[in-house]
């Protein structure tokens, strides 16, 4: 599916901005005030807002057409420049100052953001001249996603031309306008549907208090599909008849996540417009969330990228999602195997670990220490390699059937959700000492310690990297 991402056209409309990060360290607090004093030793600027939606659909491979309006100015020129070279051109020239977003970050923490921004109308000469564009390109598009952030390309008159489109993908912040072009999908954030419902967020369960409102979400949107995002918390997809589909984010920093929302819009669109599920096309948005969270900056997802997500996202699992898996597994008389561990610098002994423990089941669960939790019970300097780099390393592993995160010191919340059948750790412990075995014994699981490769450890390794280095 992700192939024909290659054959298909996208028409952008909407938006545009320049994203600009102004990165340095921040050595003392300044006289005046007090805040740091930060020494800007690089800056970096990319496609923002509805310039970054197109700018992931071209790396995912669409051909791609983004109407918008920049200033004649260096900040506009920049920015065009930037989506010539991802092979995105269609920017109308107007008479106001380009949309421009700075992030200040003071060691890799986000410290301030300042906008420059001209709310002046942009003119209804040009307003004609991209309602032109867009009555020529749409018809043959493939899919057509609108980004409306209230900076005044998308007009009522905009909206009209957008009417009866073969499929409509809208992406705004106030999402009611749109009721009337029926578009196939909208995709608001949790503060934008409570502003479409009328009611204000109650700080509580979002996931739950969406899945309630999932009817009169629809019904406010006028909409086909509306996907609620949720940031941290993944998505719930809403659609007539059926219970919310919820996909799964990783956890990130806020200053991660900017233009997540645009990638996880690009990848949706164009699942959809390829012939995916609205299920699948979901879970694709969210593959392609999770590839560009991991990376500072305004960045994009490449169809490459997706794929190797792709790959191993549906092994590595949230414990609720988890949950699910274990319990269809159960249903079909699997026998479940359960294994932890740091697995820093993964080796030799941890593979043939790995292997034998999936010989004695028809599922292979290998539960992660998360970051914290491995500097706790290893020390100062590890882990060595991070949660995330251990996680994709496991999850690529074909006797590994799923992988999961825990942060606390040891899985006994896993083993209880999980009940494993057997129980596997490798090493010269003694089963009876194993801190877990009387857990999984009275869950009715066996305990099972497999032989360690001799030679063969983490430890070991680091010393003797640090020996020679």
């Amino acid at each position: 599916m992700i192939e024909r991402f290659a054959r298909l056209r996208a028409v952008v409309v909407g938006d545009v901005m320049l994203d600009s990060w102004l990165q340095g360290p921040a050595t003392r607090m300044a006289q005046e005030a007090p805040v740091p004093v930060v020494r800007v030793e690089r800056t970096e600027e990319s496609p923002g807002g509805a310039a970054n939606t197109a700018v992931n659909l071209a790396a995912l491979g669409a051909t791609v057409h983004l109407l918008g309006v920049i200033g004649d100015d260096r900040p506009g020129r920049l920015l065009a420049r930037l989506l010539r070279r991802h092979g995105v051109t269609g920017l109308l020239t107007g008479e106001r100052r380009t949309a421009v977003k700075r992030r200040l970050l003071a060691g890799g923490q986000l410290v301030a953001r300042y906008d420059e921004e001209d709310r002046a109308p942009i003119g209804d000469h040009l307003i004609r001249r991209l309602i032109a564009r867009l009555r020529r390109l749409a018809p043959r598009a493939d899919v057509v996603i609108a980004c409306d952030y209230g900076a005044g390309v998308c007009t009522d008159a905009v909206r009209h031309a957008l009417r009866g489109l073969p499929l409509l993908v809208v992406d705004a912040h106030d999402v009611r306008p749109w009721a009337e072009c029926r578009p196939d999908a909208v995709l608001p954030n949790y503060a934008e549907v409570c502003r479409m419902l009328g009611e204000p967020g109650d700080g509580g369960d979002r996931v739950a208090h969406l899945t309630a409102a999932s009817r009169r979400i629809l019904d406010a949107a006028r909409a086909r599909m509306v996907v609620t995002t949720l940031d941290g918390e993944g998505t719930l997809l809403h659609r007539p008849g059926r219970p919310p589909y919820r996909t799964h984010a990783v956890p990130a920093p806020d200053h991660m996540s900017t233009g997540a929302g645009d990638t996880f819009t690009a990848a949706f669109a164009l699942a959809l417009a390829a012939g995916a599920s609205p299920e699948q096309a979901a879970d694709i948005g969210q593959a392609a969330a999770r590839v560009v969270v991991r990376r500072p900056g305004t960045v994009a997802c490449t169809r490459h990228e997706l794929v190797q997500e792709l790959g191993t996202g549906g092994r590595a699992v949230p414990p609720e999602v988890l949950a699910r898996h274990i319990a269809e597994h159960r249903r079909r008389g699997d026998r479940i195997v359960f294994t932890n561990g740091c697995f820093d610098v993964l080796h030799r002994g941890h593979v043939v670990c790995l292997e034998e423990a999936r010989a004695l089941g028809d599922v292979l669960v290998v539960a992660v220490n998360g970051d914290a939790s491995v500097t706790r019970l290893k020390g100062p300097g590890r882990p060595i390699n991070a949660c995330e780099d251990r996680v994709a390393v496991l999850a690529a592993l074909d006797c590994v059937d799923y992988v999961v995160v825990f942060e606390e010191d040891d899985p006994g919340e896993l083993i209880r959700l999980v009940r494993p059948d057997v129980y596997v750790k490798g090493g010269d412990y003694h089963p009876e000492l194993l801190p877990e075995a009387a857990l999984v014994r009275e869950l009715g699981g066996e305990v099972r310690v497999l032989d360690y490769v001799p030679d063969r450890s983490t430890t070991a390794i680091v010393n003797r990297i640090r020996t020679q280095a």
